[in-house]
């Protein structure tokens, strides 16, 4: 079982590696940070490897029913949505 601060660390790593914002800026990120819309990196394009990418490293499915551009509003969110599917 992966906690908490584990996913909140895969998340911020898989972001650097996939918009690549770097180390730092994903270390950055807060709770309010905006993603979609507020990162240039962050586009539409970028969603579908973003969530590729949870799915692989969090060993997790995610069901296209449970999408929608809430999610993706701020890395609190991603984050949030993140925890629960690895808690199940």
């Amino acid at each position: 079982m992966t906690d908490n601060a584990t996913v909140d660390a895969i998340l911020r790593a898989l972001l650097a590696d996939v918009l690549g914002l770097g180390e730092r800026r994903a270390a950055a990120l807060t709770d309010d940070s905006g993603l979609f819309g507020a990162l240039p990196e962050f586009d539409s394009m970028a969603v579908a490897t973003v969530l590729t990418e949870i799915e692989d490293r969090l060993g997790i499915i995610i069901d296209d029913d449970e999408i929608d551009g809430e999610i993706f509003e701020t890395y609190g969110n991603l984050l949030a949505f993140s925890e629960r599917k690895v808690a199940g």
